[in-house]
């Protein structure tokens, strides 16, 4: 640029300066570009995403439980439903900062409600600010009217209608049925994430835990708005609603297992007159299985409890009474769990093991079906004596032996087990295994007891000296008779019955029919899914043999010499079993029945099994077992118990002398 003579020195603008200007100006006008570029891009080009990512941050989703399914018996009438009931809910995301403290402490006071424990609920929801806590179910007014009168003691609490868990026949089936309670931690690691989530409401016990899947409904979706602050802006909108779980019908029919629970409660406080030995008689069981399928008809467990203890607000004085020796346990399911020394019951098995080791082997023969053996009053066996349960000396066959139930026949049955040559194993342990003892049945309601079979390799593992370890003559001659180390749970006792029943085939027991589909009429059900049972399971048991234990117990129904023939023999529907009086070491804490010291000794449980209708041209319907827990004799105490089941189930009553406790009196085993 040339020197304008009109300016004095020195010169504003140099060509240096000149050139700097340009460039800086350039620079701007290409970072302005590259702004205005950009913003179009957010605004034009990108907007729609940022919006949404923008309204995400203010919208949070929150999981809806389903409504559970409901439960019906064989007949479609209710075993589970769901009630309306008023919940008191905490929303801690809801309460303003500093007063949560507050809030807890007024809860608690109003709705009974320990304040750790709310605190402990809270803690787990910490890091989801849109899960409640439940404070309280079933909560009676006023208490929720007082809430929703005086709202600024009480932010963040909402009162919700919803369905809460009803057993309709209360204590019924209790131990079958289960019960529900909120998801641990433990159990939620278990579990998928995406269907499952903190405070959700799971089966714990029974149908409710074994089948939760079914019952349990589909989560569904709700969402809510909040601020840049975080707080609450609007309420809450189901976006997706919940699905309501399936039906369970089951095989039960509630008729039956009413007559079944209150024959077991009468029948055991009947037991307490009969004998004074009786005295601790406080507990048993009563299982009926269908032995063409092996469909649960009835299942029955005393003391039994109320499962709606856990619906409400758990009351720790309840839940603790179901496992107090006090009151012997109501929590525990016995016809599944409870495991007990069969005493004769066991027999039948014992038998069948002898007359099936000679189908083994043609050598050593261990029981011809047309043998005599001696019944007498005792047998020594090295030093120990063995008597039988009354005096007797003369040949018996075996249906005799068995309808009489002759301890000393079986005692040479065990003998001849025990005097085999050793490259024969343990038959009689190996043809009990093969009838379903010392395993669990596969009910498809869990848990259940595998029970104890011993052996000689069984005593090894569980005994300490080397003396207790030795399978000895007297544990093959007890073993024989259902004592010995022998546990069974009357589930197991009823199945093998069952195959008794049928000719010798094994069943599957089973308590679940089918799923069906929610809201369905009861009548005409939409069955989304059939639980077809197992067909009944060839043990290879000859069906000679089989028949000749049949009549044995069609005999001590019926024959003037069978230990349960004044129970049955007049009944007009045949009905076959055997008695059992079985002896267990028990310990009794003071205090029980009101005793006023600690009992520790063998007491005798009693034991009745059998089916009807009995005979080579019936084909059975039903197996019943009956266990009452320290009742003396199997005859006196759960024979009669028995025929009440059989009598609701054909409809048909026995005449009335037969259940008179006069003519009971008397039996024996």
């Amino acid at each position: 640029m040339s020197r304008d003579p009109r300016v004095e020195s020195p010169f504003r603008l140099t060509p240096r300066l000149g050139l700097r200007i340009a460039i800086f100006g350039g620079l701007a006008i290409v970072l302005l570009s590259v702004l205005i570029f950009r913003l179009w891009a957010l605004q034009v080009v990108s907007g729609d995403e940022y919006l949404l990512e923008a309204q995400e941050n203010q919208v949070r989703t929150a999981r809806i439980d389903g409504l559970r399914g409901t439960v019906v018996d064989v007949h479609g009438r209710p075993l589970i439903e769901n009630t309306p009931g008023t919940v008191v809910q905490l929303w801690p995301a809801d309460v303003p900062p500093g007063e949560i403290d507050g809030v807890v402490r007024r809860l608690g006071a109003l709705l009974e409600v320990p304040e750790r424990r709310l605190h402990a609920q809270i803690g787990r929801v910490a890091n989801d600010p849109l899960r409640p806590i439940i404070v309280k179910r079933s909560v009676k007014e006023p208490k929720p009217a007082y809430i929703l009168e005086n709202p600024i003691d009480f932010p963040g609490v909402t009162i919700e209608e919803s369905e809460i868990r009803d057993y309709p026949n209360r204590r019924l089936a209790s131990h079958i049925v289960g019960y529900v309670g909120e998801i641990s931690a433990e159990e939620l690691e278990d579990r998928d994430s995406a269907e499952y989530g903190l405070g959700d409401r799971i089966g714990k016990t029974g149908i409710e835990g074994s089948y939760d899947r079914y019952v349990r409904g589909t989560p569904g979706v709700e969402e809510v708005r909040f601020n840049a602050l975080g707080q609450l802006v609007s309420g809450r909108r189901v976006v997706l609603a919940p699905l309501n779980g399936n039906r369970l019908r089951l095989t039960i029919d509630r008729d039956l297992q009413e007559v079944a629970e209150r024959a077991l409660r009468e029948g055991i406080v009947e037991a307490r007159g009969f004998r004074d030995e009786n005295w601790a008689a406080n507990g048993g069981a009563v299982v009926a299985i269908d032995p063409r399928n092996g469909a649960l008809r009835a299942i029955a467990s005393y003391p039994d409890f109320d499962p709606s203890i856990w619906s409400g607000t758990l009351d720790t004085n309840k839940i603790n009474r179901l496992g107090d020796p006090l009151a012997n346990l109501p929590g525990l399911s016995r016809a599944t769990i409870g495991l007990y020394p069969p005493g004769s019951v066991f027999k039948p098995v014992t038998a069948l093991a002898a007359l099936s080791e000679n189908n083994a082997t043609g050598t050593h023969p261990l029981l011809r079906t047309e043998e005599l053996i001696q019944c007498k009053t005792e047998i020594r066996v090295e030093d120990r004596i063995f008597r039988n349960w009354q005096p007797r000396d003369v040949p018996l066959t075996l249906p005799t032996a068995l309808a009489e139930s002759c301890d000393t026949y079986f005692y040479d049955l065990g003998l001849r087990f025990y005097n085999l040559p050793l490259d024969r194993g343990s038959p009689l342990q190996f043809w009990a295994s093969r009838m379903g003892f010392g395993e669990v049945t596969g009910f498809d309601v869990g848990p259940e007891g595998a029970g104890v079979l011993p052996d000689p390799e069984w005593r090894k593992q569980h005994y300490d000296t080397a003396v207790e370890q030795i399978w000895k003559p007297g544990n093959s001659v007890t073993l024989a008779i259902g004592q010995d180390d022998l546990l069974v749970t009357p589930l197991q006792m009823t199945r093998f019955y069952a195959s008794l029943a049928n000719g010798g085939k094994l069943v599957d027991p089973h308590i679940v029919a089918q799923v069906e589909q929610s809201g369905s009429d009861v009548d005409d059900p939409v069955v989304l899914r059939r639980f077809a049972p197992a067909q009944p399971r060839d043990i290879g048991l000859d069906p000679d043999h089989v028949r000749v234990v049949q009549q044995g117990l069609y005999d001590a129904t019926h024959q003037e010499y069978g230990t349960s023939s004044s129970t049955f023999g007049s009944y007009s529907i045949p009905i076959a079993g055997k008695t059992g009086t079985a002896e267990k070491f028990v310990t009794l804490p003071k205090g029980y029945l009101e005793s006023d010291h600690v009992v520790r000794g063998l007491l005798d449980q009693a034991w009745w099994c059998g089916y009807g209708p009995a005979g080579i041209e019936e084909k059975a319907e039903l197996a019943v077992c009956v266990l009452v827990e320290n009742g003396g004799l199997g005859g006196e105490s759960a024979a009669p118990i028995a025929l009440e089941v059989f009598e609701e189930y054909f409809g048909v009553e026995a005449p009335k002398e037969q259940v008179d406790i006069g003519n009971i009196v008397g039996q024996t085993d």
